[in-house]
C-alpha cells in the first residue's frame, strides 16, 4: 500500500480557505509541465462543496480545460453559488491562475431521494483486480525509460484487465478495462470519495481513444489534452475499494477523441458514469 502516497493527495485536494467562496490549491512538487488535469476538477469540486449543506452529494459535474494549468504557482477557486433548491443546489467553480481561467466546473448536489432503480451490470468473466499486475510488474522491462517516473509513490494503484505492452504497433478493440483505488485508506466522507475518484477518473479515460489506431505515439509523435469532463454519481461507493473503469471510445475525428466510462464496484453496482472528449492531435501527419 501507498498510504503516504494517499494521505498527500488527501493534503492536496484539503484547500485553503482564502475568503467567503474562495480557495487555494497548490500542486504537487514534481517535474511536469503542467496541471494534472484529475487535480484540478478534484479540487475544483472541494471547492464547491464547501459551500453546500452536508445533507446533500454530488450528483453530478461537468467541467472545461480552458487552458494548461502551471504547476508551479497555486491555484485560486471561485466559487458562484447559482442554486440552492429543495432538492438540488449547484454551484459553479471557476480556476484561475495568473489572472486568467484555466478550468471551470459546475457541479449539481442532490438531496436522498427513493426513486426507481435499475443499472447496467459488468461482464462477470472480469479476473479480480488482485490477479492482475500493478504499476511497477507491468512496467518492469521499461524501468530505466521511464526513470524517476517508475519509482515514484502513486495515491491510485491501477490494475489493467486489457493491458497491452508499451511497444505495440497493431490497433486494438475500442475498449479497455481497469481496476482503480485509492491505494490506502481514506477517511469515511463520502464526498471526499467522490472528490478522490474525480481525481482518478481522468488518469487512463483518453488513452482508449487511442487503442485503435496502434502504434504507442511516443518521443512526440502525439498531442494529447484533455477538453471536457462530465460525471454522474449514481450510488454510494469508496474510492479506497476496487473500481472497476469500463472504457471505450465511439468517435474519433477532427483532431479530437471521445470516452466513455461506467465504473463499477467489485460486487456490480454500477455507481458512476463518466464521458470525456479530448485532444488528440498526431504532431507527424497520419501514416507518415
Amino acid at each position: 500500500m501507498e498510504q503516504q502516497a494517499v494521505d498527500e493527495l488527501l493534503e492536496l485536494l484539503d484547500l485553503e480557505d482564502i475568503e467567503v467562496n474562495v480557495f487555494r490549491g497548490v500542486s504537487p512538487k514534481v517535474e511536469t509541465q503542467r496541471v494534472f488535469g484529475g487535480q484540478v476538477a478534484g479540487q475544483a469540486l472541494v471547492a464547491a462543496a464547501r459551500t453546500v449543506d452536508r445533507d446533500r452529494s454530488v450528483n453530478s459535474l461537468h467541467a472545461y480545460f480552458l487552458r494548461p494549468g502551471d504547476p508551479s504557482v497555486p491555484i485560486l477557486y471561485e466559487v458562484d453559488r447559482l442554486r440552492d433548491g429543495r432538492s438540488f443546489t449547484n454551484r459553479r467553480v471557476v480556476a484561475i491562475q495568473h489572472g486568467r481561467p484555466i478550468f471551470n466546473l459546475t457541479a449539481s448536489f442532490h438531496v436522498a431521494e427513493e426513486g426507481f432503480d435499475h443499472q447496467d451490470t459488468p461482464d462477470p468473466s472480469v479476473p479480480p483486480a488482485d490477479e492482475l499486475p500493478d504499476f511497477r510488474s507491468r512496467w518492469a522491462p521499461w524501468k530505466d525509460v521511464l526513470g524517476d517516473w517508475y519509482d515514484r509513490p502513486r495515491p491510485i494503484d491501477t490494475r489493467y484487465v486489457d493491458w497491452t505492452p508499451p511497444d505495440r504497433k497493431e490497433p486494438l478493440p475500442p475498449h479497455q478495462r481497469v481496476w482503480i483505488r485509492a491505494d490506502g485508506r481514506l477517511p469515511d466522507d463520502p464526498l471526499l470519495h467522490a472528490c478522490v475518484l474525480t481525481y482518478a477518473s481522468d488518469m487512463t479515460l483518453l488513452d482508449t481513444t487511442l487503442l485503435p489506431h496502434g502504434g504507442t505515439y511516443v518521443d512526440g509523435q502525439l498531442q494529447m489534452a484533455s477538453l471536457d469532463h462530465a460525471m454522474w454519481f449514481h450510488r454510494p461507493f469508496r474510492a479506497d475499494e476496487w473500481l472497476l473503469y469500463d472504457q471505450d471510445t465511439p468517435s474519433a475525428s477532427d483532431a479530437r477523441g471521445l470516452a466513455r466510462g461506467l465504473i463499477f464496484t467489485s460486487d456490480g453496482d454500477l455507481v458512476v458514469s463518466v464521458v470525456q472528449e479530448g485532444l488528440i492531435r498526431p504532431v507527424r501527419p497520419i501514416g507518415g
